[in-house]
């Protein structure tokens, strides 16, 4: 049944996962996410923060190839493309930057990492059924020079390289061997406490728009959704820290929020 959906069946679950991800919006709003910064005893069970996220974080990429690969659409050029796209994402998220981190000796709550995992199912079905079942580009030269790819690959382009360059810095703010935490500096650093985020965001919605599909664009909501609040905890948390924090710095959104 997973591989075998139809069309309106996928829309139905994407619009009740959107509707979710609007409910959990306002739900983190009221409830930091107790992890990295903001761990807290009281949350169950804790794991090492590095191999924590490696668990949390490679379901996406197993689950989207999973319901991609296995679907009875036609699968064509630009679909890959997509895929690839997706696929590059995570390999550095799973892999990559988890043991890039100065994390060691970090915990992070079993229930997170439980939580992730529930989540990227979600998202990889979601996406990976639509992918592989329902995503028509039979001209692949006409895909790739339309507006929306084009637009939509310079937003993911731009969102990778904001997100890849502010955690360059931030995993170089501690030597090796240092626990504590600094105020970052550089880059969009100078406008937002959370650039990283932000361009994950930009990311996400650089993807839907790309895709045109309704499960990437429940992806650009949830990333919104979640990596908002995220960024909002961040920020207070500076400024409870810092007593010499930047008064002009927003979040995560420059001059906004």
């Amino acid at each position: 049944m997973l591989f075998e959906i139809g069309y309106e069946t996928l829309r139905y679950y994407t619009l009740g996962w959107m509707a979710l991800g609007v409910l959990t919006f306002f739900g983190l709003l009221k409830q930091t996410q107790p992890y990295g910064r903001h761990t807290t005893s009281g949350w169950g069970p804790m794991m090492s923060n590095q191999w924590g996220w490696v668990i949390q974080e490679a379901p996406s990429l197993l689950f989207l190839s999973v319901f991609f690969l296995n679907g009875s659409g036609p699968r064509p050029a630009a679909a890959w493309f997509l895929w690839g796209l997706w696929v590059l994402h995570y390999l550095n998220r799973s892999f990559i930057f988890p043991f890039r981190t100065r994390t060691k000796g970090k915990k992070i709550p079993v229930l997170i990492v439980l939580s992730a995992i529930g989540f990227n199912f979600m998202n990889g079905w979601l996406n990976g059924s639509w992918l592989g079942n329902f995503a028509d580009f039979p001209d692949a030269a006409a895909y790739f020079s339309s507006l929306n790819f084009i637009a939509g690959f310079i937003l993911f382009g731009a969102g990778a390289i904001i997100n890849l360059y502010h955690d360059e810095i931030l995993i170089h703010l501690r030597k090796p061997g240092e626990t504590g935490y600094k105020i970052p500096v550089g880059g969009l650093f100078k406008y937002i406490s959370c650039p990283n985020l932000f361009g994950e965001i930009i990311e996400w919605f650089g993807f839907a728009v790309m895709c045109g599909s309704l499960p990437a664009w429940s992806f650009a909501l949830w990333a919104f959704c979640n990596l908002v609040p995220r960024a909002r905890d961040h920020h207070r948390w500076y400024r409870e820290k810092f007593a010499e924090y930047p008064a002009e710095r927003k979040a995560v959104i420059p001059f906004v929020l």
